[in-house]
C-alpha cells in the first residue's frame, strides 16, 4: 500500500436499551478528544439512526499511520462505550496492514462480537 493512501473507516454498533443519551455524551466526549489530539484526521463523525438504536462512526484517515495512531491514543477511551453499545461491524476501506487489523479485531471484541473487514480499492480517485 502506498503510504499516502487514505483509509476510510466505518463501524456500526447497536445502542443498548435505555443508553442512548449516555452513548451520545460518550460520542461527543470522544470526538472532542480526538479533534484535539489527532489533527491529522480528515474527518471523524458519529451518527445515530432515527430510531436511536444504531450508532455509526465514519472516519477518514490520511494514511494507515493515522489509523494506528488513533487506536493508540483513543484505545483507552473506547472502554467508556462497553456498557453502552454492542459493536456489529468494522469496515476499513484501504489496507491498514496486519498489526492494525489485529488491533481492530481486539477493539471489536472489547465492544461486542462484530466482524472486521478490510476492503481493497479497485478503482476511483480522491481529489
Amino acid at each position: 500500500m502506498p503510504p499516502s493512501e487514505t483509509i476510510h473507516y466505518v463501524d456500526r454498533s447497536d445502542i443498548l436499551p435505555g443508553r442512548l443519551e449516555d452513548a451520545k455524551a460518550a460520542m461527543r466526549e470522544l470526538a472532542a478528544f480526538v479533534e484535539t489530539v489527532e489533527p491529522q484526521l480528515l474527518a471523524y463523525h458519529f451518527h445515530v439512526d432515527r430510531a436511536g438504536s444504531t450508532m455509526s462512526l465514519v472516519a477518514v484517515h490520511p494514511d494507515a499511520a493515522s489509523l494506528e495512531l488513533h487506536l493508540e491514543l483513543g484505545g483507552p477511551r473506547f472502554r467508556a462505550f462497553v456498557p453502552l453499545i454492542r459493536m456489529r461491524s468494522i469496515d476499513v476501506y484501504g489496507d491498514p496492514g496486519p498489526s492494525v487489523m489485529d488491533r481492530l479485531r481486539a477493539k471489536a471484541a472489547l465492544l461486542g462480537d462484530g466482524t472486521v473487514t478490510a476492503h481493497t480499492r479497485v478503482a476511483g480517485f480522491t481529489r
